[in-house]
């Protein structure tokens, strides 16, 4: 079975979340952002969502986590709680 581990930031807009992609791209360290931006609890551990196993996240998180390039900021993921960005950091 799949499994992989990411983190992610969870935001209320797009715009915003396209901001804080640009931030990361540019040299800001993406748990950095996670702990002062995201809305999610997982922020406080970095984004840290821990690894998982395919169908346990929503499905859009499947999408890019399951088929997306490791170690790359993925996003905005648009999902029912908001604006993710995604980083795979490991996949089996």
């Amino acid at each position: 079975m799949a499994r992989a581990r990411a983190r992610h930031i969870l935001v209320n807009t797009e715009a915003e979340c396209l901001a804080l992609k640009e931030q990361i791209e540019s040299g800001t360290d993406f748990a950095k952002v996670a702990k002062e931006k995201s809305g999610c609890p997982s922020g406080a551990q970095g984004g840290d969502l821990g690894e998982f196993s395919r169908g346990q996240m929503v499905r859009e998180f499947d999408e890019v986590v399951f088929s997306g390039e490791l170690n790359k900021v993925h996003g905005p993921v648009k999902t029912q709680f908001g604006y993710h960005l995604l980083e795979i950091t490991s996949r089996t």
